[in-house]
């Protein structure tokens, strides 16, 4: 079956949007609804910083339309403190707060830090098996030397054996080609893919500040030629050209698909 690509943001509270994309006068409560009439997914950056309360995750996924897709970020107490280590109990918290969102759960992504090397390898070969099959999930590893020979058939095997998707970052810290390169080579019947840019001091985000139509037309080709097969989940963040709505629109036009215009989204307005 053909697969399907999502396209979206990191996030969706961000007062710098109001005006260039979120109507004049919109309040912080109506983001997220206005939010998911342009576009079907988000990544959701805060459950990195904390499991969320159930509240929050059952009013996320009641302001949202039925067929909207929330990805998460496993927090950071998991892949950044404990490393992966003794981390079941908050594995299984996490995961289960995760599934009060039901049909609109959409892949969780294990974000590793800078620091996090090969030779944690064992930690990583411990923790995938015991991830639940029934989810979906993606790694993001940002140490070149994952994708070093002698390191980058194992990771391969372990994720394909278990069906995680190695996320394809566009950022800093491995080359956009070896990223494009992988596109090629799925680890699971999805790709997760995230353009993080370069800048981390951008601090503007209600504009365009920087150029990144050639790379986002580099990646679209990328699509065109791997979606007919698998699920593309792609999320923007500010940092990749300040302005992250834009870049998404940019990427579903040269999809093919129809971009809502920033200015039919009034908070009378319906596209679902």
């Amino acid at each position: 079956m053909p697969g399907r690509i999502l396209i979206g943001t990191q996030g969706w509270n961000y007062t710098g949007w109001v005006g260039p994309f979120y109507p004049l006068g919109t309040r912080p409560a109506e983001f997220l609804p206005t939010y998911a009439r342009a576009f079907r997914g988000v990544e959701v950056d805060s459950t990195f910083y904390a499991t969320p309360a159930a509240s929050a995750v059952r009013s996320w996924a009641g302001r949202t339309p039925r067929d909207f897709t929330f990805t998460l970020k496993m927090p950071q107490e998991i892949t950044h403190e404990r490393r992966l280590r003794n981390a079941d109990d908050l594995l299984h918290e996490f995961l289960e707060r995760a599934r009060e969102l039901g049909p609109k759960l959409g892949p969780i992504l294990m974000q590793m830090g800078p620091d996090f090397g090969v030779d944690e390898w064992p930690a990583l070969e411990k923790f995938i098996p015991r991830l639940p099959p029934d989810l979906r999930f993606a790694i993001e590893v940002r140490q070149r030397r994952w994708m070093q020979p002698n390191t980058l058939p194992n990771l391969l095997s372990l994720l394909t054996e278990h069906g995680i998707a190695l996320a394809l970052s566009d950022g800093k810290w491995i080359p956009r080609e070896t990223m494009m390169e992988l596109a090629e080579r799925p680890t699971a019947d999805f790709h997760y893919v995230r353009w993080m840019g370069p800048d981390r001091e951008i601090t503007d985000y209600s504009q365009i500040q920087f150029d990144r139509s050639a790379e986002i037309r580099a990646w679209a080709d990328v699509f065109k030629n791997v979606a007919n097969t698998i699920d593309v989940y792609g999320f923007f963040n500010n940092h990749f050209a300040g302005h992250s709505p834009a870049n998404a629109r940019e990427m579903q036009g040269l999809l093919g698909e129809r971009p809502v215009d920033p200015k039919t989204l009034g908070p009378q307005t319906s596209l679902f």
